[in-house]
């Protein structure tokens, strides 16, 4: 079984920033790729970044230029720092991780606002 704990959420103004972070543990042995999505109210859950084990990133278009994926090989986590935020960017953001299946966190609000 493999937990993922994401930090980091909150309230900021457009423009602001933020940094997401995930931790994974527990039976971890082969992960493929960690990234995350966000889900809006009233929408599908959407990816926004992911990033693979040779490095290779890859972003949703709305994200691209703002955000950026980073990942601690050692540590197991996962990060994405979030920059030039827009009230679009509001959405309950999801860590996941793509191993023998996908697990999924909990999820952490990000509200952006004036």
């Amino acid at each position: 079984q493999v937990q993922l704990v994401e930090s980091g959420g909150g309230l900021v103004q457009p423009g602001g920033s933020l940094r997401l972070s995930c931790a994974a543990s527990g039976s971890i042995f082969s992960i493929n790729a960690m990234g995350w999505y966000r889900q809006a109210p009233g929408k599908q859950r959407d990816m926004v970044a992911a990033i693979t084990n040779r490095e290779s990133t890859n972003y949703a278009d709305s994200v691209k230029g703002r955000f950026t994926i980073s990942r601690d090989y050692a540590k197991n986590t996962v990060s994405l720092q979030m920059n030039s935020l827009k009230p679009e960017d509001t959405a309950v953001y999801y860590c996941y991780v793509l191993g023998p299946r996908v697990y999924w966190g909990q999820g952490t609000q990000v509200t952006v606002s004036s």
